[in-house]
């Protein structure tokens, strides 16, 4: 069976074309710059040898469906073009899908509906998951087609960890809540980690770190997600690449009477200006790295910052589950930043948690273990992969869909 897995933003387009026989990718691809001047198309397929052969087509892509039409064009060569048999099935990533999905869910104009209710929550994200979901039907409508939400493997989250402290009113009329971010990239780690130690995810207590230019924790209960840090938006919890993360609530009123900033600046201000970047002027962790290694104040105080978060969060996820397995670092920064990750971990041997410096600068490819001899918590590095988990959940849905018609 072969799976395309679509992840549709407001001016790109990434997807992935899987083999579920083998779990192997056959294409991939990202669409950039969508309505601009110049649009670019890098595209990679499986050639008969079994190697990746990679295209890049440059251009102006005016919409999304004409960018549709290049991709069903570019996959055309990978055996899967329209509605034909070398494809069974489509697979969305959706940013939000609020109290309404906790599973992945078949597309109908229901869904489609309840996806566009969730607009006001994710005015950035939902709009255009629907765009590409709305041009894949037109372009396939025979297939099946499937949505897999960020926020669903969170909404396992106890209404102690998910309500705010505010007025009931802000929860029932206006939905404001804690939803959480990147579940599909935390379960797939959560997963992949009991494989690794060899254990039934139902009998771990897990803490996963996201740590990438978005990052978020999640406390993982025996399989199910009890908390986890970004909260209605993913501008709460840990120190991100231009988000802030946790702020005193009353900085944005100080700062619209103070600076006569717009509530658009301001929120301009938390998500794209801050973090990393507004501490020490570069999103980017090795660039980070790299500064501070070379004497810079402002470089040293950004991941000073960024892992005593980090730190905080460990320490409370731990005491959220009253004992952890494993802690599980996954994403670009916590795959492949190991000096962040031994930071993290400092001084944390009281809790349990003991990294061998040596194993985690070691630099061997995930999965790995990094903890001391004799540490009663693991400590894991795993390669996280979205796509996959959707495909793996799209390809999951469409089999029981089937069993269920032949039986």
């Amino acid at each position: 069976m072969r799976i395309l897995v679509l992840n549709s933003g407001s001016s790109s387009i990434k997807y992935k074309l899987f083999d579920m026989t083998e779990r192997s990718v056959l294409a991939s691809g990202l669409l950039e710059r969508i309505g601009e001047a110049t649009s670019s198309l890098t595209h990679g397929a499986r050639n008969g040898r079994g190697e990746m052969t990679e295209i890049r087509k440059t251009g102006r892509i005016p919409d999304h469906r004409t960018g549709m039409r290049v991709i069903v064009e570019a996959l055309s060569a990978s055996g899967a073009k329209g509605n034909e048999p070398g494809l069974d099935g489509i697979g969305h990533r959706v940013v939000h899908g609020g109290e309404d999905f906790t599973e992945p869910t078949f597309i109908d104009e229901t869904v489609l509906d309840v996806i566009r209710k969730n607009v006001p929550l994710a005015p950035l994200h939902n709009p255009a998951n629907l765009i590409g979901i709305e041009v894949a039907l037109e372009t396939a409508p025979h297939l099946p087609q499937v949505a897999v939400f960020d926020t669903a493997f969170h909404q396992s989250i106890p209404p102690r960890a998910f309500h705010y402290a505010i007025p009931e009113e802000m929860y029932a009329r206006y939905r404001v809540r804690r939803y959480g971010f990147h579940g599909t990239s935390h379960q797939y780690v959560a997963g992949r980690a009991a494989a690794f130690l060899k254990r039934p995810l139902e009998s771990l207590n897990l803490i996963t770190l996201h740590l990438g230019n978005g990052a978020s924790v999640t406390a993982v209960e025996k399989g199910r997600c009890v908390d986890t840090s970004m909260g209605m938006t993913p501008l709460e919890g840990l120190i991100m690449g231009t988000r802030c993360g946790d702020i005193d609530p009353a900085v944005h009123f100080y700062l619209l009477r103070e600076t006569g900033r717009t509530p658009d600046e301001l929120d301009s201000l938390f998500n794209k200006e801050s973090g990393l970047k507004g501490i020490c002027g570069t999103n980017d962790m090795r660039e980070v790295l790299e500064k501070a290694g070379a004497g810079d104040d402002r470089a040293r105080l950004a991941v000073d910052m960024y892992c005593y978060r980090v730190k905080k969060y460990i320490g409370a996820y731990l005491a959220a589950l009253g004992s952890v397995d494993a802690l599980v670092f996954t994403a670009g920064i916590g795959e492949r930043a190991a000096p962040i990750r031994e930071l993290c971990c400092r001084g944390l041997t009281g809790l349990g948690i003991a990294m061998d410096p040596e194993k985690n600068r070691a630099g061997a490819a995930p999965p790995i273990e990094i903890q001391a001899e004799g540490s009663p918590v693991s400590i894991l590095v795993i390669a996280t992969d979205e796509e996959l988990q959707i495909a793996e959940q799209t390809f999951a849905l469409i089999r029981q869909r089937e069993e269920a018609g032949n039986g």
